[in-house]
């Protein structure tokens, strides 16, 4: 989806030549997740000469937001103050990290 929301409209052949150079997916499982993401209502797409142009259904600042909200509810009860304690117990964030979240509270 981030090749599709930076290069958006992208065909089928630009979308695999991208993920070839970055992954190890081969060009069939590509074709398989696109499909995927436009039976899922993800992505939209249209027809031009002999190729497939998608374009994404859904902004990418939406599907990080609910991403976000569905992870801090499924593993800290909605409570980021709990999921940032968790973080900083694990020795997860650095000290830089710390202190870009202290900037980013006291705003």
């Amino acid at each position: 989806m981030k090749v599709i929301w930076k290069y958006a409209p992208i065909s089928t052949n630009d979308i695999t030549d991208r993920l070839v150079r970055t992954t190890t997916w081969s060009p069939k499982t590509i074709q398989t997740l696109i499909k995927r993401l436009v039976n899922k209502g993800v992505l939209s797409y249209e027809k031009q000469s002999r190729m497939f142009v998608y374009t994404p259904l859904i902004k990418e600042s939406d599907y990080v937001g609910q991403e976000s909200s569905s992870f801090l509810n499924r593993f800290y009860g909605g409570n980021i103050a709990a999921m940032v304690s968790a973080y900083i117990d694990n020795d997860r964030l650095s000290e830089s990290e710390i202190e870009t979240l202290r900037s980013l509270l006291t705003g």
